[in-house]
């Protein structure tokens, strides 16, 4: 293992550059620098030589020049095991480099900060920093480098045990990191700039809701057991600490891809509600959703739409779990609980489960959908869309009642979260029957009608498309629905508002399609 001897050190962020810069030196690292991080290393009280006269060559250009010079790039990238290279360095007296410590250019906070003009966004693109990176991780058997002040402690550590060496091992876990460094700087710089023009301020970008190319870099959390079903491999990547991606397990085994999958279905559900709300979830689909003043409430509600399909489900609450939740969370087989939080009282009724899995998850703000196709990926903005009752448009010649509008104001929140077809059977503030993933949207109300539990007659109705034919109204009235709420825009709807005034239905449009594939 090659001694280290000498270090370049050229950083942005400078937290814990001094106490690293220390250590370095107390195992006889000599250290070179640039401008501010020079300055800061001799402010600490350290002995620094000045890149310039290491090149020979004073920093240019206001800066843009200070490392780009042979005497930087072959002490770097020397391989030590070269009679050539080594012999190169002698002819030019060069000395080599053995650890490159540098951190780029702040350039996404730049560019995400209120004011930045396309001038500074420029300027504040890294071109010394990269190539120093790239050169060092490119010569890892002989040079080390460190991008990630979380990293000083760990490589102070190893030089001070192992008599200023590294191992390869850990030159070559370095140098992965500093290549993704590297990528993740341009991937920002790239995805920035495709939206601007020359000049143009970067809060004036015209570059749409959704990137002119994908680039997804996210880091793997951990492996699952398998896929959907075992014979498929499976991981998670998460984006940081919001999501179901991001929460917190507090309790329970670990969680499978399906378990995921069903937490993520129901926790968008339940992010719909101000009011407290229980979201009951399986394969995806509601099986029972409510609200009420109490959580509690909510749940017993949930759970009496379809008390057999909830046997195996997931959960999702938009309050933290209190004792009385939990206790009626616990009469039931439940895979998982998801919640912003639970109470102490909650956690030790719940936890008497061996298995059930507890998670802690916080809200996030809307992204992009993503889903991959053969040969290619799809990527659409999440449906948030909150059509307000100013927007309904009664198109019979019976308004909804008071009730019944509240009712279908409460069926619209949840039919957008079932898998189309959708046709969802409802009272105010609870789900009475839910015909998900029909081919016909009359097979969705029968079957809607037939998973019911509690009675139909008198519930409004939410239609997650326009009915193509009066056929599916009549289904609806059949079972005693009273009023309807659907997109409307069918070629047929003459005939489908006149059926629902034939019938005695109030119907109501909203101009805005859920359709959920």
């Amino acid at each position: 293992m090659p001694r280290i001897r000498r270090a370049l050190l050229s950083v942005t962020d400078k937290t814990g550059l001094a106490e690293f810069a220390r250590r370095l030196a107390a195992v006889g690292v000599e250290l070179i620098s640039t401008g501010g991080t020079a300055r800061a290393l001799r402010d600490a009280g350290l002995a620094v030589r000045d890149v310039a006269d290491v090149t020979d060559f004073p920093e240019m250009l206001g800066g843009r020049v200070k490392t780009l010079h042979p005497r930087i790039a072959g002490g770097i990238l020397a391989v030590r095991s070269d009679t050539e290279h080594m012999a190169a360095l002698q002819r030019h007296g060069i000395d080599p480099i053995d650890l490159v410590v540098v951190n780029l250019y702040a350039f996404e906070a730049v560019a995400a900060r209120a004011g930045t003009t396309f001038d500074e966004l420029i300027e504040n693109i890294d071109i010394g920093g990269p190539s120093l990176i790239r050169a060092a991780a490119k010569n890892f058997r002989d040079v080390a480098v460190v991008t990630d002040p979380a990293d000083y402690a760990g490589v102070s550590d190893a030089l001070e045990r192992n008599d200023g060496t590294l191992s390869v091992e850990r030159r070559w876990r370095l140098a992965r990191k500093a290549f993704e460094a590297t990528a993740a700087y341009d991937r920002a710089i790239a995805g920035r700039l495709a939206g601007l023009e020359p000049g143009q301020a970067p809060q004036d970008a015209a570059d749409g809701g959704l990137p002119a190319n994908l680039d997804l870099r996210v880091p793997r959390l951990r492996a699952l057991r398998y896929g959907e079903n075992p014979h498929q491999q499976a991981a998670l990547y998460s984006l940081g600490q919001a999501g179901v991606a991001g929460a917190r397990q507090l309790h329970g085994r670990e969680l499978s891809y399906n378990n995921l999958v069903d937490l993520d279905a129901s926790w968008q559900l339940a992010e719909e509600f101000a009011a407290p709300a229980a979201v009951i979830v399986k394969h995806t689909n509601p099986c029972g959703c409510a609200e009420d003043v109490a959580l509690a409430d909510a749940y017993r509600k949930a759970l009496a739409c379809d008390p057999v399909s909830a046997f195996g489900s997931v959960i999702a609450v938009n309050r933290t779990v209190d004792r009385a939740t939990a206790e009626e969370m616990a009469k039931l087989f439940v895979e998982a609980v998801a919640a912003p939080g639970f109470d102490d009282e909650a956690v030790a009724v719940l936890t008497q489960k061996k298995n059930i899995r507890l998670l802690e998850v916080t809200a996030q703000s809307p992204g992009a959908a993503l889903r991959s196709v053969s040969g290619g990926y799809l990527v659409q903005t999440e449906d948030r869309s909150e059509t307000s009752p100013e927007r309904f448009d009664v198109t019979t010649e019976r308004a909804p009642s008071d009730a019944e509008a509240a009712a279908l104001r409460f069926a619209w929140k949840v039919v957008k979260h079932v898998k189309s077809n959708a046709i969802l059977y409802a009272r105010d503030g609870q789900t009475v029957g839910i015909g998900a993933g029909q081919m016909s949207r009359v097979d969705a109300a029968r079957v809607g009608a037939m998973k019911a539990v509690l009675p139909v007659a008198g519930c409004v109705v939410a239609s997650d498309a326009f009915f193509p034919f009066p056929d599916g109204v009549e289904e609806l009235a059949r079972h005693g629905a009273t009023a309807v709420i659907q997109p409307g825009g069918s070629k047929r709807d003459a005939e489908v508002i006149a059926t629902a005034n034939r019938l005695g239905l109030a119907m109501v449009c909203t101009g805005v399609r859920h359709f959920r594939h």
